[in-house]
């Protein structure tokens, strides 16, 4: 049994508890947590700082950490779409031994739980052998109405490669998905058990400018790669307005990034009977489009609300925190309390592993973190995060 004591100890099932107590056995698996020391002269690890429940990245690409420092960035989404499919080719040995870096970067920074996006099956042998928990989600892309069974077909294959770890078959995007393509993976959906959908939404506004108007760069972009997008009309409402009817009302959606998502938007997806969640990832906006989102709109919503890193492709580090700092930063309003049940207790309700992970409540191995160098409980460019368990 180890036992810890810090200046806060936050559970995020409960209040934060000053100069609290966290036991836990050799498993990791937490004995208590309390506000008092124990009386059975058990040696107890003395910490400054904020001890917490170990962080959710809902949000990644592991096969892409290969890509670090080869996109330029602030040239925006188009380009970046673009310079991605440009250098993305490698050697195997190369993507994988990346993807084991990033995947140790990531627990070294106290993230316990990825939702990873996935379109080959390279990560498959990383994941077995890493300490933290995956869900893979098989990215399914064509705007192509004719090629919507083919790319399905393909998705699912993907998908079944990476069981029995936890999976799922996932549209990409608004504008990388066909009508059709959405309505084969919602007849899926509705079919399946659990089949979590993860949604890159709304990185730029080049995206609603081409669903209202069926102009701007995205024609371009279209062009660029020759495909055909004359079956396509303009919507005369913004993208995500378009595709929420076509999603399944019975699994966990997840709607990534989200920068330019408006009030009206987000109006309009609650008068939907939709289990919808959103994912931050301010790092990966500004690195981009320099951008963020409007994350106090989403505030108080009634919306699980969660953080990702994106990939090393569109990030210089792959840490939550780091995520949460950039979010403070630019919205002083958030709390350090609220960001980290964003990281740790939301992220682990979308994944579906919050009876292990995300709270630290007895009988739970949802590891420990320390998050030190702090201004009184306001996350600075000098905090750390350094895991305990």
């Amino acid at each position: 049994m180890k036992i810890f004591k810090a200046d806060y100890v936050f559970p995020v099932n409960a209040d934060p508890i000053k100069n609290g107590v966290v036991a836990v056995d050799d498993n990791g698996r937490i004995i208590s947590v309390s506000s008092h020391d124990f009386s059975n002269n058990q040696p107890i690890v003395q910490l400054e700082g904020i001890i917490c429940p170990g962080f959710i990245n809902t949000h990644c690409h592991l096969e892409l950490s290969h890509l670090k420092d080869k996109i330029e960035p602030g040239n925006g989404l188009i380009e970046f779409i673009k310079g991605i499919q440009a250098v993305r080719a490698a050697e195997q040995s190369a993507i994988t031994d990346a993807a084991i870096k990033a995947d140790q970067e990531m627990y070294d920074n106290g993230i316990v739980a990825v939702g990873d996006i996935c379109n080959s099956n390279v990560t498959i042998p990383v994941k077995a052998k890493s300490k933290i928990y995956y869900h893979s989600f098989s990215e399914v892309f064509s705007f192509q109405p004719a090629k919507a069974q083919e790319a399905f077909d393909k998705a699912l294959a993907l998908a079944a490669e990476f069981k029995p770890a936890s999976s799922s078959v996932t549209p990409h995007s608004p504008y990388s998905v066909s009508k059709e393509l959405y309505k084969l993976i919602k007849h899926y959906s509705d079919g399946a058990v659990k089949n979590l959908l993860s949604i890159h939404n709304q990185e730029s506004e080049e995206e609603n400018k081409f669903f209202r108007y069926r102009t701007g760069k995205f024609i371009d972009l279209y062009a660029h790669f020759g495909i055909d997008i004359s079956h396509f009309k303009s919507q005369a409402r913004n993208s995500v307005q378009t595709i929420i009817p076509l999603l399944s009302n019975k699994q966990e959606v997840l709607l990534v990034h989200n920068s330019c998502t408006n009030l009206k938007d987000i109006y309009f997806i609650k008068r939907f009977d939709k289990k919808v969640h959103f994912c931050f990832c301010p790092g990966a906006n500004l690195y981009i489009e320099n951008k963020l989102p409007k994350i106090e709109l989403f505030i108080d919503q009634g919306f699980n609300l969660t953080l990702g890193t994106d990939s090393l492709a569109s990030n210089t580090k792959l840490c939550i925190l780091n995520e949460m700092q950039l979010i403070q930063e630019k919205f002083p309003a958030i709390s350090t309390e609220r960001l980290i049940t964003w990281a740790t207790r939301n992220g682990a309700k979308f994944l579906g592993i919050d009876d292990e992970k995300g709270t630290l409540e007895p009988g739970k191995t949802p590891g420990l973190n320390l998050i030190t160098g702090l201004d009184g409980l306001r996350i600075t460019p000098d905090t750390k995060v350094r895991r305990l368990i």
